[in-house]
């Protein structure tokens, strides 16, 4: 799908994933604790859950990073893609949350591990979809025409 301007000249291009055909049951499990929480209360519990201080900020990114997150001592700082739709900022919020969550080692635990980088995104994948999916369900059933000719 294509994001553009209101003049019409193509500005972004973003691929935008389906979901997955199979959620394994933690991801269904810890979604659903995240599940249609606005951001507010989304940041008050991972600040819970965390003890760190935590911002969001919505910033223009190339089309090809949704978004990402910096910690510095009790601090932590999401970084999305204030061009993509919505749902998707929320979808990019929530990939990153998992990592905040979940994979608190950062990028120096990644390059020392036998585990692939993908498989630590694809596990934030399944999270973020498992909390988003009610929502997409939702544009999706509004965006698709029933009565077609």
């Amino acid at each position: 799908m294509r994001a553009s301007d209101p003049r019409g000249d193509e500005k972004e291009q973003f691929q935008y994933p389906l979901p997955p055909e199979f959620f394994p049951p933690w991801a269904l499990r810890q979604g659903k604790e995240w599940a249609g929480i606005d951001e507010f209360s989304l940041l008050v519990r991972a600040e819970e859950i965390t003890a760190k201080k935590l911002e969001v900020s919505y910033v223009p990114l190339p089309a090809d990073t949704w978004g990402f997150h910096l910690l510095r001592g009790n601090r932590a700082a999401f970084f999305i893609n204030s061009k993509l739709p919505p749902l998707w900022r929320r979808f990019a919020l929530f990939h990153e949350l998992y990592h905040l969550l979940e994979h608190r080692g950062g990028l120096d635990f990644w390059e020392r591990t036998a585990t692939p980088l993908s498989s630590f995104e694809h596990q934030a994948d399944l999270f973020a979809w498992a909390a988003v999916m009610n929502e997409w369900s939702t544009c999706w059933q509004e965006s698709t025409v029933e009565d077609m000719p």
